[in-house]
């Protein structure tokens, strides 16, 4: 690539930023169990370490997600998780409450037919916004996994309508400048109905919720064949795209990482962000999240290869010949139409990319620079010695 496609590249990397998960550095498993890893983190301190690392090694990863549940502890000040993170070279970013873990949960949180449960799910959310707001955040991202099995085991309307009430006092709780986040899936855990099943859904909901209230979309939260793309283009014309969880699946909500698929597939995505920008002049300013839990490659690994895949898809989004493109659909030219995108997902961006790196002062193979460092097999040893010393039996939550 020569002259403006590089400039375009250059400038697209300099912009792009993407949030890890804190529950991605843990211990995970599937629905049988969890699989252990040497290396996992043992604590708050350790996720805040790995983030930072995979942020040092790829200059795109400032802020990390967290789950309260998971990550405070009662007594401890979130400033000082906010202090801990900043020691790492990183910030606090999405909030997360978790109000599908608790036994209470077993009927729903905020449609569930226990007013315990439902107060409950209230009382830790508007926990978490406080935390939030102690720690800088500006996004509250809220996913349920509130739903039923069975037909008629209980009134999907009045379960929307306290959702929808829960929501909006969520909302209003949230200081200026946090965004509220709704995201949406089809099914699991509940197997009959979700009561936040698809993005339209939540689209409703955030517009009832209020104006600080966006869609989040998780790729790995749709049926077989669904057309994102198209979900997103439809948000951002209407502003109301908040932002995403980046992972992919062959089957259902897989989690695996990012393009490990189909990698035309967020391509694609990010095309339509680019068209929208190209053809509005406006910026979304969009939330992008990484949501995997690796069960099988090394935490970190996964994580950094993650991050290049993206850098990759993100810079040859950014090349795409746009005059091109509308000259050929204004022709309805088919196949020159299509021949345009693929010419630049086709494009080798990588020496390009390798550049970019080197210019911001980071490895030119991030992933390779892990692998050899020996950073893993070191934190393997010093993380059992950990457990060990703490006797921490390796089981429990999730995360």
């Amino acid at each position: 690539m020569k002259g403006n496609a590089e400039k375009q590249v250059y400038a697209a990397l300099d912009k792009f930023k993407i949030e890890l998960p804190s529950w991605g550095f843990a211990d995970t498993g599937t629905r049988f169990g969890k699989f252990f890893q040497d290396a996992s983190a043992v604590d708050l301190g350790d996720k805040l370490h790995d983030a930072g690392l995979v942020h040092k090694l790829t200059a795109s990863c400032p802020t990390v997600a967290v789950h309260v549940l998971w990550d405070f502890k009662a007594g401890v000040s979130p400033k000082e998780t906010a202090k801990l993170a900043k020691k790492h070279g990183i910030k606090i970013g999405a909030i997360n409450p978790n109000v599908f873990q608790d036994q209470c949960y077993k009927f729903g949180s905020f449609c569930s037919p226990w007013k315990k449960a439902r107060e409950q799910a209230m009382s830790h959310c508007l926990d978490s916004i406080k935390i939030g707001k102690e720690v800088g955040s500006t996004l509250l991202s809220m996913w349920l996994a509130d739903g039923t099995n069975y037909p008629g085991q209980d009134s999907i309307a009045n379960r929307w309508a306290m959702l929808k009430a829960a929501y909006r006092k969520l909302h209003d709780a949230m200081p200026r400048g946090m965004q509220l986040l709704v995201e949406y899936k089809p099914f699991e855990p509940a197997f009959y109905h979700t009561d936040i099943p698809d993005w339209g859904a939540s689209y409703i909901l955030a517009k009832h919720s209020g104006k600080n209230a966006k869609v989040l979309v998780d790729t790995g939260h749709h049926l077989q064949g669904c057309n994102i793309e198209q979900i997103v283009t439809l948000l951002l014309h209407e502003d109301m795209l908040g932002g995403f969880h980046f992972n992919d699946r062959k089957y259902a909500d897989d989690d695996l990482t990012i393009s490990s698929i189909d990698p035309y597939a967020v391509f694609r995505i990010f095309d339509q962000i680019e068209q929208f920008m190209f053809d509005t002049g406006k910026d979304p300013k969009l939330a992008y999240m990484v949501d995997q839990c690796h069960n099988l490659k090394p935490k970190l690994e996964a994580m950094v290869q993650t991050v290049m895949m993206a850098q990759d898809l993100y810079a040859k989004a950014a090349i795409v010949d746009r005059k091109k493109l509308a000259e050929a659909q204004k022709q309805a030219d088919v196949t020159k139409a299509e021949r345009v995108l693929r010419d630049a997902y086709e494009t080798d961006v990588r020496p390009i990319v390798e550049q970019w790196r080197k210019k911001n002062g980071i490895p030119r193979n991030p992933l390779k620079e892990l692998r050899d460092s020996g950073i893993i097999e070191q934190l393997g040893k010093e993380r059992n010695a950990k457990r060990k010393a703490l006797g921490i039996s390796r089981g429990g939550s999730f995360a």
